[in-house]
């Protein structure tokens, strides 16, 4: 087993893979930047060391700094995280030709997903169904009109090797396909370097649903069910809730399999997140693979008892997976609210400190966290502060038990979205589950709380 892990992030995923390591009998090392010094992953650490400057090009994106930090501290492996270099190849390799085990896929996993282009061929290959479209980059005008015409407007333009909405841009009619290229094309060249377009048929309100996998060294693959990412705002996830209400158990194990698929044809090592669209026939497309750990892990841990960082840090120690598809039961039904320091009303962010707060509890509820009364919440990283985890023994209480929580979470000195989560909670339609990746705008219209 691994001696010690250095972890190259930061905020309440940092503390989650420290309470993983703890159980698992592994010493850390936090890495900080100087906006972090007084940080909760710097305080249980076994070790910390500061890697830079407040801006995270300087800090949490600076290769070098976390390399030495890992050589200084003697670490055996380094664990990314989400976001910041968790799915950056090239942090990947130099992990491993520095001796160090990166707690993720191979280099070649993370790049061959992460092209958008290259993962849709790959898993077409393997007869994964895949929304209409390129079967790579299109760069030609005459090209992406025919194509186009031969689909049927709308289509969406989007990044090769994007995520998160950069360089997306729907097409409803052919007079906008150039000028929408032209924008697409400039924002994923500014965002990623890379300003490769490819092009797909735009599914009309759809789910977004996604596939959790797993899977060791030895070929041996299993998912854990699905999660409902259908809420969201500018593609960025708001709540997610596993079981999903659409699917019946045949459509499940359809899905399940087709992630399975995508796995076991690359030889995936470790925890992934197969992501599909499903639309309103219950056919579904794959849309990309995300070679990670999830920020909305934690309702699979809740419904399935598996914890997931553990059972990564074990597959990466090259441990064979325990676990058979048959073992696999999901019980009950979980929630988790992303609560930001933002205003609900305008989403701009809301840095500062919080002069007073105090997390929820009580049956059902679980708290992910790296905020405290007197923590200053910087304006360089993300806005999410928490993640309040809501488990019921079916939608209905979940949902009940998470209002509970969101109205008993105390957070003063800042603003924040949890308004939003309440009223998002007490919507008609999302209660009869009747949601899709455009519920917001339609909530919006709605409702008072008006988007920016």
């Amino acid at each position: 087993m691994f001696n010690k892990i250095l972890i190259a992030n930061r905020g309440e995923i940092a503390l989650r893979i420290i309470n993983a390591c703890r159980e698992l009998g592994i010493k850390t090392v936090a890495v900080y930047s100087e906006a972090d010094k007084n940080s909760l992953p710097v305080k249980f650490a076994d070790e910390c060391i500061c890697i830079g400057p407040s801006q995270s090009n300087k800090s949490y994106l600076h290769i070098p700094s976390i390399i030495a930090a890992a050589e200084i501290t003697g670490a055996d492996a380094v664990h990314p995280g989400y976001g910041f270099l968790a799915e950056n190849a090239n942090f990947a390799e130099v992990c491993k030709s520095c001796g160090l085990t990166f707690i993720g896929p191979e280099p070649e996993h993370i790049r061959l997903m992460g092209d958008k282009a290259v993962a849709r061929k790959t898993v077409m290959k393997k007869n994964v169904p895949v929304v209409p479209g390129s079967k790579g980059g299109v760069s030609d005008i005459d090209e992406m009109k025919s194509l186009a015409s031969e689909i049927g407007y709308p289509v969406i333009l989007k990044a090769s090797a994007g995520g998160g909405g950069k360089g997306m841009r729907v097409v409803w009619n052919e007079d906008e396909l150039l000028s929408q290229f032209e924008t697409a094309r400039t924002e994923a060249l500014s965002a990623f370097g890379n300003d490769e377009i490819y092009m797909e048929k735009y599914i009309v309100n759809p789910r977004h649903i996604e596939i959790q996998i797993v899977a060791d060294k030895y070929g041996n693959v299993v998912y854990l069910g699905e999660r409902e990412c259908s809420i969201q705002r500018n593609h960025q996830k708001i709540i997610e809730e596993a079981p999903s209400v659409a699917l019946t158990d045949e459509l499940r194990k359809a899905m399940g399999q087709a992630a399975k698929k995508v796995a076991s044809a690359i030889g995936y090592l470790g925890v992934g997140t197969v992501e599909f669209l499903l639309d309103s026939d219950g056919n579904f497309y794959f849309m990309e693979m995300n070679t990670r750990i999830q920020v909305e892990h934690t309702v699979t841990e809740e419904v399935t008892g598996i914890d997931l960082l553990k059972l990564q840090i074990l597959l990466a120690n090259g441990e064979e997976l325990n676990l058979k598809q048959r073992d696999i039961k999901i019980s009950g039904h979980a929630i988790e609210c992303r609560v930001n320091a933002e205003d609900p009303k305008t989403f701009m962010p809301s840095p500062g400190k919080i002069e007073a707060f105090h997390p929820p509890g009580g049956p059902g509820i679980r708290i992910d966290t790296a905020a405290y009364a007197g923590y200053v919440v910087p304006p360089f990283y993300d806005s999410m502060i928490a993640k309040v985890i809501a488990y019921g023994k079916d939608r209905k209480e979940a949902i009940s038990r998470m209002k509970r929580a969101l109205e008993m979470f105390l957070i003063e000195g800042i603003k924040t979205n949890i308004p939003l989560h309440l009223a998002i909670l007490e919507d008609k339609r999302f209660l009869e589950g009747d949601i899709n990746t455009h519920f917001m705008e339609d909530f919006f219209k709605r409702n008072e709380i008006l988007s920016s």
